[in-house]
């Protein structure tokens, strides 16, 4: 037992909490951040400005009888999972080898696993680093063992796993959907909740969207959500990160914050109750709708993603003639719901918790 505990320090395995649930989730944000939302952003101000280099079509993948085109965006995005898988295998250590042949099968878990790809090529990355990390350096051949083992067994591993963790990440998917079947003010408060935990959980909120087409009324729920999680977190925590923690989590993503979640849930309850209060504001009082891109309603401010939208939606409601004209109304909802109330309450809500001692100094500190 002993020299078996020996072998794995010496490989750099360590089975702890802190390792898989607060360095690899810490690292998974960032991967997803690098990738997916990036890719999200450089489309949207290719569309919006009609920037013609953003909007070319540069690479153009051909199977069958299906032809993907892919811009600038489209490419940045694509690569999530391999994105993902790096930037975990980085996190634990890993040797060369084992890192380089991550990306086939971050690539591959993310595809098997659907809207729940994210979530599959966490726990496949995890899986795959350490399996990889075992052979490293123990043959003579190592540069053909190490690549074939971590990818088959990386490979195998989303054969099994990542369909029905995609399958669990859908079944999210399914509340939302029945949430906007109900009266506008329970809907409110379920969509954007569930929404707003599932963009600061390692599933994408984005693909949930995209792949349910969460548009309309559902649609601004799920955006109220995700701004008080995005705009509630870079609130709450800016005493401890400053100015780069605002713009990381304001216009970045609230899942940085997901391994300090881990050890404090406790710092999960003010832009929870936030969402609450937002979503059926949306809902009732402003008639905040999403029309634009479904992927749009998961993206609450991540690079005005949300926003720009919800204003595509007017402009195309506008001309096609379903909506007389942009107000002024519109336009204090979305600035009220997506900036001005997370802001302000997920401040007064933390303020709370921190005297009561729930939330302590140094509990929201990002490693930026």
């Amino acid at each position: 037992m002993n020299k078996f505990k020996a072998f794995l320090q010496r490989k750099n395995i360590i089975f702890s909490g802190k390792r898989y649930g607060i360095d690899a989730l810490g690292a998974m944000a960032q991967g997803l951040f690098c990738t997916l939302l990036v890719g999200t952003i450089l489309n949207t101000i290719g569309q919006q400005f009609n920037i013609a280099f953003l909007n070319k079509i540069i690479v153009t993948l051909k199977s069958g009888e299906n032809v993907i085109h892919y811009t600038v965006g489209g490419l940045a995005s694509a690569m999530v999972g391999p994105g993902i898988a790096v930037a975990i295998g980085f996190a634990l250590g890993c040797p060369q080898l084992v890192l380089f042949s991550l990306i086939p099968v971050g690539f591959a878990a993310n595809a098997m696993g659907g809207a729940g790809g994210p979530l599959a090529v966490y726990f496949v990355a995890i899986i795959a680093s350490e399996c990889g990390k075992l052979v490293s350096k123990e043959t003579k051949i190592d540069i053909l063992v190490t690549p074939i083992v971590t990818i088959l067994v990386g490979i195998g591993i989303s054969y099994l796993i990542a369909a029905p963790i995609g399958t669990a990440a859908s079944a999210v998917g399914t509340a939302v959907k029945w949430a906007t079947e109900q009266q506008p003010f329970l809907m409110g408060i379920l969509v954007s909740v569930i929404i707003g935990i599932a963009l600061t959980l390692p599933i994408s909120s984005a693909a949930i969207c995209a792949a349910l087409s969460l548009t309309g009324l559902a649609g601004g729920a799920a955006v109220a959500g995700c701004c008080a999680h995005m705009v509630g977190f870079a609130v709450m925590s800016f005493q401890e990160n400053r100015w780069g923690g605002l713009v990381a989590q304001g216009i970045g993503t609230s899942m940085l914050q997901m391994p300090n979640l881990v050890k404090n849930p406790r710092c999960w309850i003010p832009p929870v109750l936030v969402s609450a209060i937002t979503g059926p504001l949306a809902t009732c009082l402003f008639k905040l709708q999403m029309n634009g891109a479904p992927v749009s309603s998961g993206m609450g401010t991540c690079g005005l993603v949300g926003q720009i939208g919800v204003y595509t939606g007017w402009v195309n409601d506008v001309a096609a003639g379903t909506k007389a004209a942009i107000t002024t109304m519109d336009w204090v909802g979305l600035v009220l719901i997506c900036f001005v109330l997370p802001a302000i309450l997920s401040w007064a809500f933390c303020l709370i918790l921190r005297k009561w001692n729930w939330i302590k100094e140094g509990d929201l500190k990002l490693n930026l």
